[in-house]
């Protein structure tokens, strides 16, 4: 088995639940206050060690106590934390979620996570990348970084996985560096300008997605699955009906399913379904990296609830 290479943001999460979404100006009482550590990232790291592939880190913190708090978590969960060094400028990044009715809304301080450039990663690559490796990164480091380590990985033969998140530019040029983008669908509408609403929209976004250069795409429509293409068809993967108590760590969760999947061997279709068994497990439970399952606790759960 190869490993799972995550180039990505650690924050601290800072969450709290309430009733209803604050309007401009109002104070509303919360409850169920979290420190988490999260951040994109972090969780798909997370997601993968605990389900079982060797998982690698390559991020910045701060020196401050929310630094030291997320490496320790991440080494927790089984994840390799060499490659997570300290900023001597900035502070760690910061995630700060109200959580209402199942539902969530972040605002992200970056902090340290945008100072790497590609070419720390591409310098990282050249001591840890090996051919059979997947690379996973996302859009919550800064920009340029992030597009040129996607070329860099591909340049050490790795497989690429992108989960352009939160939504930016992609530069035509880089969409030949992503094997398999995977997007919700205000990311896929951002990039394609098709809102995946049914089959035949679906069907037309991937198609987009093929037509820039991707290897695969895959959307998530939420509650009603997930969607890729195989040859001219279009697999729909149906979610499990599960008990919604907090989507945090849902999308990253599903995205560390699929690289740990992904690193075993199994073809994409085979990722989806494991992917979307993780993800359910993980919205059953409230905070980031903490809800997310160990994967003894994915074959329990759905041994039982599936038989």
């Amino acid at each position: 088995m190869g490993k799972v290479i995550v180039f990505g943001s650690l924050n601290m999460d800072l969450t709290i639940e309430c009733d209803a979404m604050p309007q401009a100006g109002q104070t509303l009482q919360g409850r169920n206050f979290l420190t988490n550590p999260g951040g994109k990232g972090g969780n798909q790291a997370v997601a993968a060690a605990k389900l079982g592939a060797p998982t690698w880190m390559i991020a910045r913190v701060g020196q401050d106590l929310f630094g030291e708090q997320v490496r320790l978590a991440l080494e927790g969960a089984g994840v390799d934390c060499t490659y997570v060094d300290r900023s001597d400028c900035n502070n760690t990044g910061v995630a700060v979620i109200t959580r209402c009715g199942g539902d969530n809304r972040i605002i992200l301080n970056a902090g340290a996570n945008h100072e790497m450039c590609g070419k720390d990663v591409a310098a990282i690559l050249d001591k840890l990348a090996e051919p059979k490796d997947i690379f996973v990164t996302q859009y919550e480091c800064e920009q340029q970084a992030v597009i040129d380590a996607l070329s860099a990985a591909k340049s050490h033969r790795l497989f690429t996985l992108f989960n352009p998140a939160p939504a930016k530019p992609i530069p035509a040029d880089a969409y030949a560096n992503i094997d398999l983008i995977v997007v919700n669908q205000t990311e896929c509408e951002f990039l394609t300008g098709l809102y995946p609403r049914d089959k035949a929209s679906c069907q037309n976004a991937l198609s987009r997605f093929k037509a820039m250069g991707v290897g695969d795409a895959i959307i998530t429509l939420g509650e009603k699955g997930s969607v890729c293409r195989m040859g001219d068809d279009v697999i729909l993967v149906d979610s499990y009906p599960v008990p919604n108590v907090d989507t945090t760590a849902a999308g990253d969760s599903y995205i560390g399913a699929l690289a740990c999947a992904l690193v075993r061997g199994n073809n994409v279709e085979q990722c989806m379904h494991f992917a979307t068994k993780v993800a359910s497990l993980t919205i059953t439970r409230q905070g980031a990296q903490q809800s997310i399952p160990y994967l003894n606790e994915v074959e329990a759960y759905f041994k039982e609830e599936l038989k």
